[in-house]
């Protein structure tokens, strides 16, 4: 799949989807679920609780980011796969770690449940068609196609499995 060009995402997600030079996204998306494990599924759980700077998330905070990322980020491709041209809004990422409790929960399943989702969004992506794929819509008040948007979700991860392995992982 061609990586979607500069009119189908905001600018702001460059940063995410410059992260993906593979062909093959979804090959990309079905690894990811592994690179992150390897990166933190051993960590003492103590660690999980560790934020390189006052007022960051904690690296368990971090992983649930990524689910909420996840979440949004498929139903975004859904909405816009199935030609649903309601503009659908944005949300607030901090509040949402705020609300997640996920310092209370272990490595684990904070990993299995990305991973489900994961496994959840590729059964979805799969089964997208060209003309699906390029749908446009409209997130955050900004257009959007859903391609874009599964190169902004590989890009997404990337984004924040940089940060943890330089801020965090040091």
């Amino acid at each position: 799949m061609q990586k979607p060009d500069a009119t189908e995402f905001d600018a702001y997600y460059n940063k995410y989807v410059s992260l993906v030079t593979e062909p093959d996204l979804i090959r990309v998306l079905e690894e990811q679920p592994n690179e992150l494990s390897a990166l933190l599924g051993k960590l003492e759980e103590d660690k999980g609780k560790f934020a390189y700077a006052e007022g960051k998330w904690t690296i368990k905070e971090v992983i649930s980011h990524l689910i909420d990322g996840e979440r949004i980020f498929a139903y975004r491709v859904l909405r816009i796969s199935r030609g649903d041209e309601t503009p659908i809004e944005g949300f607030e990422q901090d509040g949402y770690i705020e609300n997640s409790y996920a310092n209370e929960r272990s490595f684990d399943d904070l990993l299995s449940e990305f991973k489900l989702q994961r496994e959840a969004n590729l059964r979805l992506l799969n089964n997208l068609r060209d003309d699906s794929w390029k749908r446009m819509g409209t997130a955050s008040g900004k257009p959007i196609s859903a391609r874009a948007l599964g190169f902004i979700m590989a890009g997404h991860i990337r984004h924040h499995i940089g940060i943890l392995k330089a801020r965090y992982l040091v």
